[in-house]
């Protein structure tokens, strides 16, 4: 399923236009967030606003490890400090 953020989306072309400074946080999740073609979107969205001032790339937590663990499963949601770094390089930051 997927959720549309096209409010998002306005939103921030809203604060573009009236030039209001805004930073850009995108949670990077494994096998979700992090494809290519969806980073490659972010940078070309990103680059057509005019008043970003800073962009983070934040790993997604693992405040729920421990339950993944107990259940013996593997917790596959890690977001490794080379996948957030790949994410900085095709975003160019």
């Amino acid at each position: 399923t997927s959720v549309s953020n096209k409010k998002e989306l306005a939103f921030a072309e809203y604060l573009s236009s009236i030039n209001k400074p805004m930073w850009i946080r995108q949670v990077l999740v494994p096998g979700i967030t992090d494809k290519e073609e969806d980073l490659l979107k972010l940078k070309d969205f990103i680059h057509s606003l005019s008043s970003v001032q800073k962009v983070e790339i934040l790993p997604y937590h693992d405040l729920g490890r421990f339950k993944w663990e107990e259940l013996g499963l593997k917790y596959e949601l890690d977001a490794t400090p080379e996948d957030v770094a790949r994410a900085k390089k095709i975003l160019e930051l």
